[in-house]
């Protein structure tokens, strides 16, 4: 084989393997959206998962009791934002599930979409299953009082029901 045939080859080789790459980030992108959230606080069984897993990986900042920080509103010193509460006090379940998973899954920063926001929150993606995301997630909402849980039920239904 010439040279100028064996640097064709690499180039079309080159080529075919990046284009492989591009196609299979697409794909993974375009899965990871069709991921559907559904929370389940009501099942014992993924509440006592979600609970470890809250424990082990969100309590140090988000506190024990879902709290959050003090002064949670005010930005530290480093002009980061304290980690919220995820209790009733907060703003949690202001959120769809949707919003929720993702925030969680790819960081606060990620989902701020501008490539400057700073967060002390890093991205769950490498380190929980998109089932243990849930999971956590679930946890959270089983905490909050039923009139909040009903608040938040009725806004995931109308989002069903726009097809968003």
């Amino acid at each position: 084989m010439s040279k100028s045939a064996f640097n064709s080859y690499l180039k079309l080789s080159a080529a075919v393997v990046l284009g492989a790459i591009l196609l299979y980030l697409l794909w993974s992108a375009e899965q990871t959206n069709k991921f559907v959230v559904k929370l389940q606080p009501n099942n014992p069984q993924i509440i006592e998962i979600g609970k470890r897993i809250y424990e082990e990986q969100c309590a140090a900042c988000h506190g024990a009791n879902l709290e959050g920080e003090p002064n949670w509103k005010q930005r530290k010193p480093n002009g980061r934002m304290p980690a919220p509460p995820h209790d009733a006090s907060g703003h949690t379940w202001h959120h769809p599930e949707q919003t929720l998973f993702a925030v969680t899954k790819f960081g606060p920063a990620a989902m701020a979409g501008t490539g400057t926001y700073k967060s002390d929150m890093p991205a769950y993606e490498d380190t929980l299953t998109d089932e243990e995301i849930v999971a956590v997630l679930s946890f959270i909402k089983n905490r909050w009082p039923a009139g909040i849980r009903q608040r938040h039920d009725e806004m995931e239904r109308r989002i069903a029901e726009s097809g968003q």
